[in-house]
């Protein structure tokens, strides 16, 4: 089920969108991912592998990272397709998939289908169309969704992979992965993070003896089972539904617990709608759906402070943590000074933050821990100025005045040519 949050198979092996061959079963990418330089060395944005393998077949950097009109994707966003960072039992979000996967085969035996090595890039169909997102909904827009071209995409939930799964027989099943959005510039946000959907299907030999209704029927056992999940990851925390809106289910709801003195979102979920089962051949049943984000949960769990910290390599890090050890709380290991630059600008109609974040990241990488907007107005000849303070950290390492410096300058050039606004 697709969730928006902050901290989101096929009869053939692939066909054809445009001339772009489109894969839906991937088997694993290679698990390395690029190192930080020596701390000796300046710093330089790690450059993309022009060619991913995907079970012996070949996509290229220019499949994905196109000269067109109609392409979004830069070259940081394909150097993380095939990280797979959930697939890998010692990092903290494959320790958290591993430990709702337990859960699920405790209470449920051999019922749950498990899918987690699915392909990043989906038709707009199956992305929008299949779980019945209006044609008008702002996630469809340029400024939101990284299109590979006008039909193609890179997932932006899990949720992409739903109907083709119901289509192909299955009626319990769990589907992990990487999805991407574009999006801020702070300690919660990324372009790339990990999501679980969790799907379950009812006929009527499910619910006739309970003397319920098909819809809550499936209403409640979502919620017995939802609530045993949060007892699992969470221990023995005070819970709460919240009525919410998806557009895939009806009803639809949140569940929240009271962890660390606060209220804390935990997932989305519902009753399938009609219209998602009956498309998709599973007539006469009823289904409930959920979908979490494992950054979100994971953050809370193992005490992590910031989202860039899920892509650091530095054995600091990496060593604390290991297989089957849920809950073990992050111990800092460096806090190094942020550098904090503002920059001015006449913005334009076309403007959008989400655009600017989009041009800092892929200067300054993983070395830009916040873009805020601290002051703003418009003039007498209707002109609109927004100053944005960009501050740089890295995790790991000090940063010189000389690198921040070059950051800054390359920053402030590329936000005036490429999103076309005159800098004060």
């Amino acid at each position: 089920m697709a969730v928006v949050s902050s901290a989101h198979s096929t009869a053939s092996l692939f066909h054809h969108i445009n001339g772009f061959k489109r894969f839906t079963f991937c088997l694993p990418f290679s698990s390395s991912s690029a190192a930080f330089l020596s701390t000796k060395k300046k710093w330089r944005q790690p450059a993309a592998s022009s060619v991913l393998g995907l079970g012996g077949i070949k996509i290229a950097k220019d499949d994905v990272v196109r000269d067109d009109p109609t392409n979004n994707v830069p070259d940081t966003i394909f150097s993380k397709l095939g990280m797979q960072l959930h697939r890998r039992n010692n990092h903290p979000l494959g320790i958290l998939k591993n430990g709702i996967y337990e859960y699920f085969d405790t209470n449920y035996p051999d019922m749950f289908d498990k899918f987690d090595d699915l392909c990043p890039i989906v038709s707009v169909k199956q992305n929008f169309d299949d779980v019945l997102v209006p044609a008008d909904h702002v996630s469809r827009s340029y400024n939101d969704t990284y299109y590979v071209d006008s039909q193609t995409v890179l997932r932006c939930h899990t949720s992409a992979h739903q109907a083709e799964l119901l289509r192909r027989g299955h009626t319990h099943f769990l589907v992990t992965g990487d999805v991407y959005r574009r999006d801020s510039i702070d300690s919660t946000h990324y372009p790339v993070f990990h999501q679980m959907e969790g799907v379950r299907v009812f006929t009527p030999n499910n619910w006739e003896a309970s003397g319920l209704y098909p819809t809550s029927y499936a209403a409640e056992d979502l919620k017995k089972s939802l609530e045993g999940l949060a007892r699992h990851l969470f221990g023995a925390v005070e819970m709460r539904w919240i009525d919410a809106y998806f557009p895939f289910t009806n009803p639809s709801y949140e569940l929240e617990i009271y962890f660390k003195e606060k209220w804390m979102e935990v997932l989305g979920c519902g009753v399938m709608e009609q219209e998602i089962l009956k498309s998709n051949g599973r007539l006469n049943s009823v289904a409930w759906a959920f979908g979490l984000g494992l950054e979100r949960l994971a953050m809370v769990l193992f005490d992590i402070p910031d989202i860039r910290l899920f892509w650091s390599t530095d054995e600091r890090l990496t060593s604390q943590f290991s297989e089957g050890k849920m809950g073990v709380k992050f111990k800092p290991f460096s806090k190094y000074p942020p550098c904090y630059k503002d920059m001015s600008l006449w913005i334009n109609e076309s403007f959008t933050e989400n655009n600017l974040c989009e041009v800092i990241r892929g200067i300054a990488g993983d070395l830009v821990e916040e873009v805020s907007l601290i002051d703003n107005f418009t003039n007498k000849k209707g002109m609109t100025s927004h100053c944005y303070r960009i501050a740089y950290r890295s995790m790991e390492r000090s940063l010189t005045d000389e690198e921040i410096n070059e950051l800054q300058w390359n920053v402030r050039e590329q936000v005036q040519n490429k999103l076309n606004v005159v800098l004060r």
